[in-house]
């Protein structure tokens, strides 16, 4: 008897330990991808070859006049027809002095990542103009409560590595007020590396001056930035866009990081084919490369190739298609190949609620595109509806997603412990199986990741507690979490000081 009651005390220790936080993260972010090649060494060299003579025989149009002086300074040259030519020698001296690794740097310097090399991050984008509501289940105007909302609520979840606004607040009309109280939510409610757009170069200033006041005083931002930029210089196909190449300027002068995003579309604005779309896209991506190498060579610079599909049939945009995946996995060996931090957009489910579809082609996209290394997958958490919506409740089912994501990156450790010779013959030669077993004990954490909210229970118990759904799940731990997590990032005085000089809304 007291046998039974000493097995059945380690028991209770055993449930409380498993209940506890575990004592080593079996998937934490960062882990590392590259294991998944779509492309052949070949291949990419004729993708990249056919790049390097779209820039050097095409060029780019529309070029704004600073900039055509610029990239001709620095060894452009003019077609006389209104096209910039890029030489190959012009291309690749900006792939080798270009920023290779750099780091993105949170207000809470123990929540900075490393971008560059294979390390995969998953993190937000988008600007959703509608919001799924949690309590009627269906779409409406995202508003800047919103904002609010899903940055506070990202700011528990660990594999969230930055934060991008998801939505656009619609109830925001002056394009002024819409930048500073996007970043002004920002500044409130996280302290993770963040990221915002500006409508327009002029923008960029005042804002800074807000990020200094949170920073702790002038020139306090641009010394350490925790805020990038994400900018589409490039018009597809193959064209600058005059007010977005503004704004790389002013973020370039003010120090602010920067995603160049090309976001090409197969069929509509780059060819159909999947090769010919890698190779324009590639091209447009090296452009934005080579614009930032002519204002400044080296400057951060995240190499954000997003392969975009549309449905052919009708036009419409399909974020969660086998072609995405395999194209923004093969743009992510692309730019990993030539050594550049790479950012993919990946987990843009069609799905307007959140069922199967949703569950499909996230799962289907966002594994493709960390599998290939993808350093930084933007897109990957709480977008819905071809990114025209965000959802509180895929915001928490896909953290627990990319849980079971980094633990597929981190692989199998082949050791003479994990090996476990010693413990099958223990097993074969005693009681038969391997539960209770101290070798079993240590593999527990250190190499299972346990979900809080996939269902493990068997059909009756599920029944039993009501046998609810993924989503009903994630509507009450977002539920939970808006209601628990108040955070407030910014002193009094330095809201009060933001607030005397910023119209906050």
């Amino acid at each position: 008897m007291a046998e039974q009651r000493v097995k059945r005390g380690g028991r209770r220790e055993r449930l409380a330990q498993r209940a506890a936080k575990p004592a080593i993260d079996p998937c934490p972010p960062g882990q590392i991808g590259g294991a998944y090649k779509p492309l052949t060494q070949a291949e990419l060299e004729r993708i990249y070859t056919t790049a390097l003579d779209l820039l050097a025989k095409l060029g780019m149009g529309e070029v704004p006049p600073r900039l055509r002086a610029d990239l001709l300074a620095a060894g452009a040259t003019d077609n006389g027809a209104g096209r910039v030519l890029f030489p190959p020698v012009m291309v690749e001296q900006a792939i080798d002095q270009a920023a290779k690794t750099f780091v993105l740097h949170g207000r809470d310097e123990r929540r900075s990542i490393t971008v560059g090399g294979n390390a995969v991050h998953f993190g937000t984008g988008g600007a959703a103009v509608q919001t799924l509501d949690m309590e009627s289940g269906l779409y409406r105007p995202s508003t800047l409560a919103d904002l609010h909302d899903f940055t506070r609520l990202q700011d528990t979840l660990a594999n969230i590595s930055w934060f991008t606004r998801c939505c656009v607040a619609t109830d925001v009309p002056d394009n002024f007020d819409l930048d500073v109280n996007t970043v002004y939510a920002l500044l409130k409610n996280t302290t993770k590396p963040v990221a915002t757009s500006f409508t327009l170069a002029e923008h960029v200033a005042p804002i800074v001056d807000m990020l200094d006041i949170a920073a702790g005083g002038a020139g306090a931002f641009s010394r350490r930035p925790f805020l990038k930029a994400h900018i589409s210089p490039v018009i597809s196909p193959m064209r600058y866009g005059e007010d977005a190449v503004d704004v790389v300027y002013e973020c370039i002068r003010h120090n602010i990081p920067m995603s160049c995003i090309t976001a090409a579309q197969a069929g509509a604005t780059a060819p159909a084919t999947l090769a010919g779309f890698l190779a324009q896209s590639l091209a447009e991506t090296l452009a934005s490369l080579v614009m930032v190498h002519a204002i400044q060579p080296g400057f951060p610079m995240v190499f954000s190739n997003w392969p975009l599909v549309i449905d052919l049939r009708t036009g419409a945009f399909s974020g969660g298609s086998g072609e995405t995946a395999v194209l923004n996995a093969a743009s992510a060996q692309l730019s990993n190949w030539l050594g550049l931090p790479s950012g993919v957009a990946c987990s843009m489910t069609d799905a307007k609620a959140i069922d199967a579809q949703y569950g499909m082609e996230k799962g289907l996209t966002s594994l493709a595109a960390a599998l290939a290394g993808g350093n930084l997958i933007y897109e990957s958490s709480g977008m819905t509806a071809s990114l025209l919506g965000a959802s509180f409740e895929g915001f928490v089912l896909d953290d627990e997603m990319h849980s079971h994501t980094y633990r597929a990156l981190r692989g199998i450790e082949v050791s003479d412990e994990n090996l476990g010779f010693e413990a099958i013959c223990d097993a074969v030669l005693g009681e038969g199986h391997f539960l209770g077993g101290q070798h079993t004990f240590a593999a527990m954490e250190r190499d299972y990741f346990y979900p809080a909210l996939a269902d493990r229970d068997a059909p009756r118990t599920w029944a039993e507690k009501g046998a609810p759904d993924a989503w009903a799940k994630a509507r009450v731990r977002a539920g939970e979490i808006l209601r628990g997590h108040q955070p407030e990032y910014l002193s009094q005085e330095q809201d009060r000081e933001i607030r005397a000089r910023f119209k906050i809304l």
